[in-house]
């Protein structure tokens, strides 16, 4: 649970993503903090464990390997502190509770990610925690929904099936006239492409697993705050006995030192296949805000400083059944959860199935690509040969 440092001198974000974390006073002459497993610290006296004189004091609460994480992730994200967490999931759910108690409304975008909807609607509703499910182009205009014990709002830009862009200082502005929290999932972005908390957000989620972790052999989640939320989440994750394993954090801050490479390829070759899907009749639009025809490239443009290659398909008229063979038709791209690794994948996306706000209307069904580090000809190829061998599909 470590504070940025504010001393630190200004840098590029490609040089900080190599140098956040790497003080000598944490990692020592290594490259690389050593990997600590551990539970027990041992004191020298009893008036040492007692009188809090010393460094590190349970493994849970503190090691060379968990302060690096934490120390990069405060810094990139402009935080008062990072905690680690041991899934993305387990993070937005530190981060609701941090924010929320019996009583307290919390409104939510209605294109978040789908664990959490459940989450709210099975899990925090029964403690009395109500969520309010909004549209998520609703910027200033959410003032109209807060209520009397209104306490947060949820948002995630752009969102991870169907990649409507908030406007998050709108939103943040709105809620700080009545002092209610701002937590913003930011995994799509990253701290490299987008800081939520210079945004306005109070709270920055985001699941590691994804593209910080980078190789899909990692479970873990962050969660970021500001001074008004920073004091909350601490005390929220410590009292929750949260904790991340060594190897997990040492394979994440691994991840992290590549992020700005494999975000910029993984980038670059999905704006060049999403542009490419956008020629084909097959299709009927490209879920990208990248592109100057999706409704959210302004407020992309205005706010982000980057992207990554994840993006939606909607086909033209398409049933689902020829969607499925479309995938199923696929060789290069993986049929499976998450994303953010090395590897391209392909999943059918049924927003209308979870929508309660705004009603997800298509012109046919929605399947969610992600591009990842391949050579971007060998998987138009690849797409092109599953154009072609449903082309007779109903």
């Amino acid at each position: 649970m470590v504070k940025s440092d504010g001393e630190r001198p200004a840098r590029r974000p490609a040089t900080r993503l190599t140098r956040a974390g790497r003080e000598k006073s944490i990692t020592g002459p290594f490259v690389n903090p050593p990997v600590v497993h551990a539970s027990t610290v041992l004191f020298d006296s009893v008036d040492d464990m007692l009188g809090g004189r010393q460094r590190y004091v349970y493994g849970r609460r503190g090691t060379p390997t968990l302060e690096a994480l934490e120390t990069a992730i405060a810094e990139l994200e402009g935080a008062e502190g990072t905690v680690l967490c041991p899934s993305g999931l387990n993070a937005a759910a530190t981060a609701l509770l941090a924010c929320l108690a019996s009583g307290d409304h919390v409104l939510v975008t209605d294109n978040v990610y789908e664990p959490i909807r459940r989450l709210l609607d099975r899990t925090l509703a029964p403690l009395g925690i109500v969520a309010t499910y909004f549209d998520p182009s609703i910027a200033g205009s959410i003032r109209t929904l807060f209520r009397s014990n209104t306490r947060a709002v949820y948002v995630e830009s752009p969102g991870s099936l169907t990649f409507e862009m908030q406007d998050i200082p709108a939103i943040a502005a709105a809620a700080a006239e009545r002092d209610i929290l701002v937590i913003a999932d930011n995994t799509w972005a990253t701290p490299l492409h987008f800081s939520a908390l210079k945004h306005g957000a109070d709270v920055s989620v985001i699941s590691a697993t994804k593209h910080i972790g980078g190789h899909s052999d990692v479970m873990l989640g962050l969660v970021s705050a500001g001074e008004r939320a920073w004091e909350a989440v601490k005390r929220t994750h410590s009292d929750l006995g949260l904790c991340a394993g060594p190897d997990d954090i040492y394979m994440t801050l691994r991840g992290l030192r590549t992020l700005a490479v494999r975000l910029e390829r993984s980038a670059a070759s999905g704006e060049r296949i999403a542009r490419w899907l956008a020629g084909r009749r097959e299709v009927a639009r490209v879920l990208f805000p990248v592109l100057e025809t999706d409704p959210g490239h302004t407020l992309w443009r205005r706010d982000m400083t980057g992207a990554c290659g994840l993006f939606g398909v909607v086909f033209a008229g398409w049933s689902e059944k020829r969607a499925k063979a479309f995938i199923d038709a696929l060789t290069l791209f993986g049929i499976g959860a998450s994303w953010g690794g090395f590897e391209s994948l392909a999943i059918l996306a049924r927003p209308e199935k979870i929508r309660t706000a705004v009603p997800w209307r298509a012109e046919g069904p929605l399947v969610r690509l992600y591009i990842g580090l391949e050579d971007p000809d060998d998987l138009i190829a690849d797409l092109d040969n599953a154009f072609a061998r449903t082309a007779n599909m109903e």
